[in-house]
């Protein structure tokens, strides 16, 4: 289908997932399931474009954007949780969810626009 590396959304998604990781090290023990989760979810979403941009069918491809889009409502729903228990501070919690929303919009917008 694609070059994955020349997608903006992919890059934006690698980039959101590099800084969720280095948000996410050192962290209290307490905190290892939210983050563990945390970190996975959003290394998911660019990891699920880059395997629907290898695969040769617009339903496949199609699919693992979809999936992508799941990983990036996981995300959101991990940063909510890690805000709740008090261990993301308030403005950053909002920059990442309003990165992550921009990156869903991106997804669902490549989607309709694949060509046929």
């Amino acid at each position: 289908m694609h070059d994955f590396r020349k997608l903006l959304v992919w890059q934006l998604a690698r980039e959101l997932g590099a800084d969720v990781y280095k948000l996410c090290r050192g962290r209290p023990r307490d905190e290892l399931v939210v983050t563990s989760q945390l970190r996975r979810a959003a290394f998911a979403i660019a990891t699920s474009i880059a395997e629907g941009c290898g695969k040769s069918s617009r339903p496949e491809v199609i699919r693992y954007l979809d999936i992508s889009a799941g990983s990036a409502a996981e995300t959101e729903h991990h940063l909510v949780t890690w805000l709740d228990i008090g261990g993301i501070d308030g403005r950053k919690c909002d920059e990442l969810l309003a990165r992550v929303a921009s990156i869903r919009r991106m997804l669902y917008a490549l989607i309709r626009n694949l060509p046929e």
